[in-house]
Formats: C-alpha cells, sequence, structure tokens
C-alpha cells in the first residue's frame, strides 16, 4: 500500500498478530492484483469458470432430483407422494430459519445454502436410497433372513451410507468456497441445511408409504399410520438428522480453525466428526432393538440432551463470533481505518440494526443497504485476522485483507457517523473509570 502516509509509516504493529496497514485518506492497494479486480484471483478460462462449474453443478442436482422424484412416487403413488410432500415440508422452513439465524454474525452466501440443502434433498438422498436397498437386498440373500437384513441395514448400513452423503456438501463447500468457511459456525449451518434437505425427502417418502398403508387398510384419524408418522418424524424430532450431520459440520469447522501446517489434525477432525454423526445415527436407528420403549428411552436419555448441548455449543459459538469482533477490529481503528466506537458497534446484533436503520432514515435505502455491506465486511476482516493469528490464514491474506479494507474505505463515509451513533444510542462506548490516569492511554491498545 503506497501513498502520502507511507513515508511516516507503513504498518501499525498490533501485540499480536500481524502488522495492520496503516490508514491514508486516499490509500492504494497494491498487494490486490489488478488483474483480480478485487476477487483475490485472476479470472480463469471460461470452461473452468465460475458459471461452467454453476451449470454443472445445477444439471447433476437437478438429474438426481428428477430421479428421486420418479423413484419416490413410485413407491408411494401420486396422492402419497402429494400427502407426504405437503406433511413434510412443515418443518423446513423453521429449521432453515434457526440456522440462518445462528449464521446472522458473518452471513454466509445463499447460494451455499440452497447448494447444501438441493444436495441432502437430491443427491444424498439418492445415493442413500440406491445404496440401502442394494445392501439390505444382498444381505437379506447372503443370509437368507430378510428381518436381520433389515435390522443390520438400519442400523450399520444406512448410518453409514447417508451420513457420508450429506458429508460430501460440506466436503465440496469446505474444498471449493474456502473464503465463506471460516469456522465452526459455517460448519454447523452447512451441515444444518444438507440434513434438513435430506430429511425433507426422506419424510415424504415415509410419510407417503404411510399413507398409502392407510388407504389399503381404511384407517385414518389420530389411529393411522400417517398420524402416527408424523408425530414421530415432524413433531418429535425433527432435528434428528441436523443433529447427526451437524457433528461432521463441527469437525470441518474445527479443521478450518486449526493452523494450515497441522495437517494431520485438519484431516482427524472431519474425519472424527464423520464418525461421530455415523456412531449417533446409528444408536437412533437402532433404538427399537432395545424393546418395545426403546425409542422413548434413546429419545429422552440422549436424544433430548445432545441436542440441547449442541444448541448451546452453536449459540456460545456465535456469542463468541461477537468477541472475536471487538478482539480483533480494534488494532484497525487503532491504525485509523475505523472510528474508536465502530469495533463495539459492529460486536453487538442491536447496534448493526441501530446503524442500518440510522442510515436508512437519514440518507434512504441505499445507504442502510451500504452499511450493512460494510458491517460484513468488517466482520469478515475480524475473522480473516483471527485465523491469520492462529496460523489459518491463507497465502494471500494481504491481498485479502487490502480488498476488505477498500470496501470499508468505500463506504466509511456513511457507515462510520451511523456506527458512531449506533454505539451512542444502545451504550456501547468506552468511558474510562474516574479513578485511573488516562494520559496517553489506548483503549484498544491492548
Amino acid at each position: 500500500m503506497t501513498g502520502p502516509a507511507h513515508d511516516r509509516a507503513v504498518a501499525t504493529q498490533a501485540p499480536y498478530g500481524p502488522a495492520v496497514p496503516a490508514y491514508d485518506p486516499e490509500p492504494s492497494f497494491d498487494a490486490v492484483p489488478e488483474r483480480a479486480r478485487w476477487r483475490y484471483k485472476a479470472p480463469r478460462a471460461f470452461w473452468r469458470g465460475k458459471a461452467v462449474r454453476a451449470v454443472a453443478v445445477f444439471t447433476v442436482l437437478a438429474l438426481c432430483g428428477l430421479v428421486i422424484l420418479a423413484m419416490v412416487r413410485e413407491q408411494t403413488g401420486t396422492e402419497g407422494f402429494l400427502v407426504g410432500l405437503g406433511l413434510a415440508l412443515l418443518p423446513v422452513p423453521l429449521l432453515m430459519a434457526a440456522f440462518r439465524w445462528l449464521d446472522r454474525v458473518e452471513p454466509g452466501p445463499w447460494k451455499n445454502l440452497l447448494f447444501a440443502f438441493a444436495w441432502g434433498a437430491c443427491a444424498a438422498a439418492l445415493v442413500a436410497i440406491i445404496a440401502n436397498t442394494f445392501a439390505t437386498r444382498w444381505i437379506a440373500t447372503a443370509t437368507a433372513d430378510p428381518s436381520s437384513a433389515d435390522t443390520l441395514g438400519a442400523t450399520v448400513i444406512a448410518p453409514v451410507v447417508e451420513e457420508s452423503a450429506k458429508a460430501a456438501a460440506v466436503l465440496l463447500v469446505f474444498l471449493f468456497r474456502r473464503r465463506d468457511f471460516t469456522g465452526l459456525v459455517d460448519g454447523v449451518v452447512i451441515a444444518g441445511f444438507t440434513a434438513t434437505g435430506f430429511a425433507f425427502t426422506e419424510n415424504i417418502l415415509y410419510l407417503g408409504n404411510a399413507f398409502g398403508e392407510d388407504q389399503a387398510f381404511g384407517t385414518s384419524g389420530f389411529a393411522s399410520a400417517t398420524a402416527a408418522t408424523f408425530f414421530v418424524r415432524i413433531v418429535m424430532s425433527p432435528f434428528a438428522h441436523p443433529l447427526f450431520t451437524v457433528l461432521t459440520g463441527i469437525g470441518f469447522g474445527l479443521a478450518a480453525l486449526t493452523a494450515r501446517h497441522r495437517r494431520i489434525r485438519r484431516i482427524a477432525l472431519p474425519v472424527l466428526g464423520l464418525a461421530l454423526a455415523m456412531g449417533m445415527h446409528a444408536l437412533w436407528n437402532g433404538s427399537t432393538a432395545f424393546g418395545p420403549w426403546g425409542f422413548y428411552a434413546v429419545y429422552l436419555a440422549f436424544m433430548v440432551p445432545a441436542f440441547g448441548l449442541l444448541t448451546w455449543l452453536a449459540v456460545w459459538t456465535r456469542q463468541r463470533e461477537l468477541r472475536t469482533i471487538s478482539g480483533e477490529l480494534p488494532a484497525y481503528a487503532a491504525a485509523g481505518w475505523l472510528s474508536a466506537a465502530e469495533p463495539l458497534a459492529l460486536s453487538s446484533m442491536r447496534a448493526r440494526g441501530v446503524a442500518r436503520d440510522y442510515a436508512g432514515r437519514t440518507y434512504g435505502a441505499a445507504a442502510a443497504r451500504a452499511v450493512g455491506e460494510y458491517e460484513a465486511f468488517a466482520t469478515s476482516l475480524a475473522f480473516l485476522r483471527h485465523r491469520a493469528r492462529r496460523g489459518a490464514a491463507g497465502p494471500d491474506f494481504m491481498a485479502r485483507e487490502q480488498e476488505l479494507l477498500h470496501h470499508l474505505w468505500q463506504r466509511k463515509e456513511i457507515a462510520g457517523p451511523a456506527l458512531t451513533y449506533a454505539a451512542q444510542a444502545t451504550g456501547r462506548v468506552w468511558t474510562p473509570p474516574p479513578y485511573m490516569n488516562y494520559g496517553g492511554y489506548n483503549p484498544y491498545r491492548y
């Protein structure tokens, strides 16, 4: 970075972590290649570009969706399929909203989330149906015992196949959308959306088959198989599949936070998470083998506490992200990129909302949108610096940092005053206690 301030100071050295570039009223972000156009990587040939990859992924998922649609409809019939579709859709918006709320601090792109959901609903479900059916039939033929084959398929084969198929979506996002996959919350959210899509398709199949059974035997009301299936899968355990796959997501999230030179740990953590997901899934599927009350015993003694623990972990991690913002951004405030109040405002979801509302009331919708973008870029900058201090940032750290600073600089004139106002309005202003001598003290130095 060059400019008039270059001769005065090249950077402000923070006590922990890499140096912070010195602020200049007219900075030149020379670490970012000109050809990259603020995308970090130079444009690729068309056949290797994003458009071709997006079309290929969409085509594969669409084909999987058509095949799985035909297979489910064949098993359930048209009427059963429609009933199953309507009932299975009910928990989907709630689960998606919960995972999206968890991701509010640094929201991931919707395209990643929609890909994860589509992969779970189409590709993973298709792989699971084909592999589970083939394996169960092969075991039944080899052992000449169809009942034990069904039990073995549900408790051993299905957990391995289904969790591996769902984990593939998390792996793909981790590998090919690495700049969007930065920590624990990202792993939980991607895994949650994938499992929600998978459970959606699976619920259509189970509910559709239950409806067909009721039609065949003429049962209806609360005693019907449809009502029982709906109560167990939609009311009692809509979180079951997300709970399993979130363990895999946690493994990938921890790997994203691990220093790049610790390769064994970066590989072992996702594998361990996947193994735990398979084990929990196997316990859940095999609960009926413990007797008529085995399902309820496993549900109350294991599933509910595990769900509560993982929910607490996810919320705690979200709060930890806010603490990361308040801990990392003061270095940029000390260097002049942010005002003194901005790190405190940016570490509060309430203050963020107040800043956007203030900008919208004062300058219009475009200003509110600019403040929202500023908050997102500042959050990414804080997480980038946090990963750099842990040795988990990539070799393009300097270019990435300068790109984010560039976006902040472009919106500073509008967002700075709005966030300062929000900090004052919400009481998030650093005030020195009266009993200390603050001569020359910078609250953002430590």
